[in-house]
């Protein structure tokens, strides 16, 4: 039976009907799903797709999204990106296509992307930004529609999404989270935990958005330009979230990401007096001279 369509549409976060956007469309279950939705919210739409030549079956996909957007009647942008192959893949790719395609460009994630984002957050030590993924986030519309109804949807209309056989790679960490985590903690809580995952990022959200609008005077201070006998008399709370905010890293294409929790305590430690300086990771460094913080790129080492 096909899900009701104007049921999924109730839980999609679209601007109004006859808003312009972009969708990216990998041509997988989860960006047809976002096709049709956004096409059904009676929404301007341009696709977009990113071949990234690493699969042997990329240009076919490339292909397949084109065909279906000439089918709809779609305006369809192709975008031709090489990456090399080598450590941390995912994530290069990820920022790859990312910076290929405009900044505003929704994508298919689902309630299952937004928790188990938060899970490979929590997994590297995130604070509240880490723990509260995609909420609020204009370019997730389907964040509050779970994966399985979406591919229903999908799968009963006329439409054959492509597959990706990496999404059943172990060698992926978020795979790993998705077929052998999140059953698990299904198993031990007796209850599906993705909702529940979900309402708990929503709660931490609200918190960090009330957080926000406290440290809005924080914001003013600059890091070049504190005083670390100030700094030092503030709460720790206080003083952890300006850090995470001062040493987020550069924009590279997937947007730019606070510091982990391991960092900002290292950083504090830089504040106190408690050492001259730490690595920060990514070539950068953290140093204090007197009562003031640079931030560098590191030394290379020799």
């Amino acid at each position: 039976m096909r899900p009701d369509e104007d049921t999924l549409l109730a839980v999609c976060h679209f601007p109004p009907r006859g808003a312009t956007v972009d969708l990216a469309v990998s041509g997988g279950p989860d960006s047809l799903g976002l096709l049709q939705l956004a096409l059904a919210a009676g929404l301007a739409v341009t696709v977009h797709h990113v071949d990234h030549h690493v699969r042997p079956t990329s240009t076919d996909d490339a292909n397949f999204v084109s065909a279906v957007c000439e089918g709809l009647g779609v305006p369809f942008t192709l975008h031709d990106v090489r990456i090399a192959v080598g450590g941390n893949f995912e994530s290069r790719a990820r920022s790859a296509r990312r910076a290929a395609m405009p900044a505003s460009v929704m994508t298919g994630h689902t309630m299952d992307d937004l928790v188990e984002t938060m899970l490979l957050n929590m997994l590297r030590g995130a604070g509240l930004d880490g723990l509260s993924p995609m909420v609020g986030d204009l370019t997730k519309p389907l964040r509050d529609v779970r994966r399985s109804v979406l591919h229903d949807y999908v799968h009963s209309s006329s439409l054959r999404p492509r597959v990706d056989e990496t999404n059943e790679s172990p060698a992926f960490r978020r795979n790993r989270v998705r077929h052998e985590l999140i059953p698990v903690m299904r198993e031990v809580a007796a209850r599906d935990v993705v909702p529940l995952l979900a309402r708990q990022a929503a709660l931490m959200h609200e918190e960090r958005v009330w957080l926000d609008r406290l440290s809005l005077d924080d914001a003013v201070v600059e890091l070049a330009n504190a005083d670390c006998r100030e700094l030092r008399q503030w709460p720790t709370a206080r003083l952890r979230r300006w850090l995470r905010v001062e040493l987020r890293t550069p924009d590279v294409g997937d947007g730019d990401h606070p510091p982990s929790a391991d960092v900002v305590e290292r950083a504090i430690s830089v504040v106190r007096g408690e050492a001259v300086a730490t690595e920060l990771g990514g070539g950068r460094r953290l140093a204090r001279r007197g009562q003031r913080l640079t931030l560098t790129k590191a030394r290379p080492l020799r």
